[in-house]
């Protein structure tokens, strides 16, 4: 591994995906523990080169942790996810807890708005075919909080009978 191969890799990972400083540095430190043990070198050594690649893609502007997180943020609530999920998503990406809170807090889309969009995408509570048996709301309401959301808005959007009601709920929240 040399500074050039590794930042020749970094460019390449971040020609295909987006990507926080974290995770960069978490897939070139992949990259030089493959060669290395190939090599059967000492990975810790070539450690130095990694954060050197990150800092240098970090100062260009290729990596910008808060901009990926907002844009990550917006991607995870047009699929419907929970406060919560995207919490754990950015956590695993490499983004600070505190960068986190602090998007998420202004992020304007609420629980009950993405447990909408969930429960349409998977049929749930008023976008159900059939009947709503008692079990049946059950599971849909134990699958919206496995997802990261309340019991509270689980029920809530689940025991809704009125989709428009429910629609307007979630503009107004």
């Amino acid at each position: 591994p040399t500074d050039d191969r590794l930042m020749r890799a970094a460019l390449h990972y971040l020609d295909r995906y987006g990507s926080s400083a974290g995770n960069l540095h978490r897939v070139l430190e992949r990259k030089v523990w493959r060669v290395a043990a190939a090599l059967e070198e000492d990975p810790a050594s070539y450690m130095h080169m990694v954060d050197a690649v990150v800092a240098r893609c970090e100062a260009s502007g290729l990596v910008d942790d808060r901009l990926y997180a907002e844009s990550k943020i917006a991607s995870e609530r047009r699929k419907g996810r929970s406060t919560r999920r995207i919490a754990a998503v950015l956590q695993t990406k490499g983004i600070s807890q505190d960068m986190a809170e602090t998007l998420l807090a202004r992020d304007e889309t609420t629980d009950l708005a993405a447990a909408c969009v969930a429960a349409r995408k998977k049929r749930f509570g008023p976008w159900r075919k059939g009947d709503a048996d008692p079990e049946r709301q059950r599971k849909e309401i134990a699958s919206l909080c496995r997802q990261g959301f309340s019991l509270q808005v689980a029920r809530k959007v689940v025991e809704a009978t009125d989709r428009d009601r429910l629609l307007s709920d979630c503009d107004e929240a």
